[in-house]
């Protein structure tokens, strides 16, 4: 059996056709959906990308990986999806990138990696690197005849709204897409492993034609309005858009009018078609090779994006339409048509895939093993809450951290989502409860309201108790005694 494990960046969970968005055109996946199992409610483990890429690779919580913030080094003693597939004999290949900032304990002193949040996350064979400079991209539009070699930045820097100045067929997301077709036509005698990670629909929001302005303006949602007051999103919407927001960058979120939130929207829902586009040349491929029917294919998110919704843009935020991801998978011998509604994260895909290879499940995992789900069986037990964290710490510029007069250790957000209840647990600002049944889109805080004490100390001892579960255990699980060590340990 082969695994492809497909990845874009800042996909929203809810932003599929088959879920009945309108602006999503969507169709490869939808069918892909329909072919496999759509996983409605999954939910990555942090933000932003590094964090979550680093809990989707090594399955474990935030709390216990704590990679989290871009540049937040992963301790290497941290196994990796793709060491331990290595070490079983496999050669785990990577097109993109994983944002995995490398242990400074573990190079010298003057090692490059030191210097970008960038890393590869170890185990994996790079084919295709396309880190945030795109160097490799950029070549090839020169190649192309696009002109002179610019920055990427300088590629970027175009009105919203505006058509990219390459073809559809010359894209980041074509380029990528085509190193790792050229790559699998020679796959025709071994199996294999892949990761492929797409950087769109990320920012910049600039689209080449026609997926710039192929949704229409009606059929786009307008951004949720906000109507919780507290600190810590007062602070938040006094931010100042960074350079990947591309012709936005420097302006003040709050300050954005609706025509430019829906103009971004556009622009983000065409990226996704062509991404949707891509996946499917990629489908392609593997049914013109004969493969498609031994891969286990797995298309999801490292995180969402907020749109604009409450407010604010981009996915370091604590809603849930930051962590909440696509999530499809089909395979050898699993269901097909299948919608599953519980609860599932980025924690569970390392042990689903390892169990899918027939190989051991190291006691590091936080996650449990998908398979049973993705057969149509109905597991004995299963979570009943999802859990996602945030850190806003930011050693470079703290200034969020000053302006609510934070230390680094008091920026941590933790989020449990029940069925009919979300919690919202700030390390050192009061707290936010949502019944997300009456109020889907957390748009009305009940932490305070007297006949809900009982609902939020519930929230908040079920959140402990997680916390208690998956704290770190791999050694906790054995015992030194007369007769030797008993129980179970990871061997390193």
């Amino acid at each position: 059996m082969n695994v492809l494990l497909i990845t874009a960046d800042q996909w929203r969970g809810d932003a599929l056709g088959c879920l009945g968005c309108a602006a999503a055109r969507t169709p490869r996946l939808d069918a892909l959906a329909r072919d496999g199992v759509l996983l409605r409610n999954h939910h990555g483990q942090a933000t932003p990308c590094g964090p979550a890429r680093a809990s989707l690779h090594t399955g474990l919580y935030a709390f216990n990986h704590r990679s989290v913030t871009n540049g937040t080094p992963l301790d290497r003693r941290h196994k990796t999806l793709a060491e331990l597939i290595r070490s079983a004999g496999w050669d785990p290949v990577l097109f993109g990138y994983t944002d995995t900032s490398v242990d400074p304990r573990t190079v010298p002193g003057d090692d490059p990696r030191l210097r970008t949040y960038e890393g590869i996350a170890p185990g994996y064979r790079l084919l295709q690197a396309l880190p945030e400079s795109m160097d490799a991209w950029l070549d090839h539009l020169a190649a192309r005849g696009y002109g002179r070699r610019e920055s990427v930045w300088a590629w970027y820097d175009r009105p919203l709204g505006e058509p990219a100045p390459w073809r559809a067929e010359d894209s980041e997301t074509a380029f990528l897409t085509d190193r790792f077709l050229a790559w699998l036509g020679g796959q025709r005698d071994t199996s294999w492993f892949a990761h492929l990670s797409f950087i769109k629909p990320h920012p910049p929001l600039v689209a080449a034609a026609p997926f710039h302005d192929c949704v229409p303006t009606s059929a786009i949602p307008p951004p949720v309005e906000t109507l919780t007051a507290h600190p810590w999103l007062a602070a938040k919407r006094e931010e100042r858009l960074g350079q990947s927001w591309g012709c936005l960058a420097g302006r003040h979120v709050a300050d954005l009018d609706r025509p430019t939130v829906m103009a971004l929207r556009r622009v983000y829902f065409g990226l996704l078609r062509e991404v949707d586009h891509q996946i499917g040349r990629i489908l392609d491929g593997l049914t013109a090779l004969g493969a498609l029917d031994d891969t286990l294919v797995i298309v999801t998110a490292d995180h969402g994006e907020l749109l604009g919704d409450h407010g604010l843009l981009g996915k370091s935020v604590f809603h849930r339409p930051a962590f909440h991801v696509p999530l499809i998978v089909r395979g050898p011998g699993l269901a097909r048509g299948l919608v599953v509604e519980r609860f599932t994260e980025h924690v569970d895909l390392m042990p689903t895939i390892l169990e899918a290879l027939g190989l051991p499940l190291p006691l590091q995992c936080d996650g449990h093993s998908l398979l049973p789900l993705l057969r149509g069986e109905t597991p004995a037990q299963w979570r009943v809450a999802t859990h996602w964290e945030h850190d806003f710490r930011d050693l470079e510029d703290p200034w969020l951290a000053q302006r609510l007069g934070l230390e680094p250790d008091d920026c941590g957000i933790a989020i449990r989502l029940e069925p009919r209840f979300a919690y919202v647990h700030f390390t050192a600002l009061p707290p936010l409860c949502f019944d997300t049944v009456a109020d889907p889109h957390w748009q009305r805080d009940i932490s305070t309201d007297a006949g809900h004490a009982g609902t939020v100390r519930d929230l908040a001892r079920g959140m402990l108790s997680w916390r208690l579960r998956y704290a770190e255990r791999r050694l906790t699980g054995c015992k030194l005694t007369p007769a030797g060590v008993i129980g179970r340990y990871d061997p390193s």
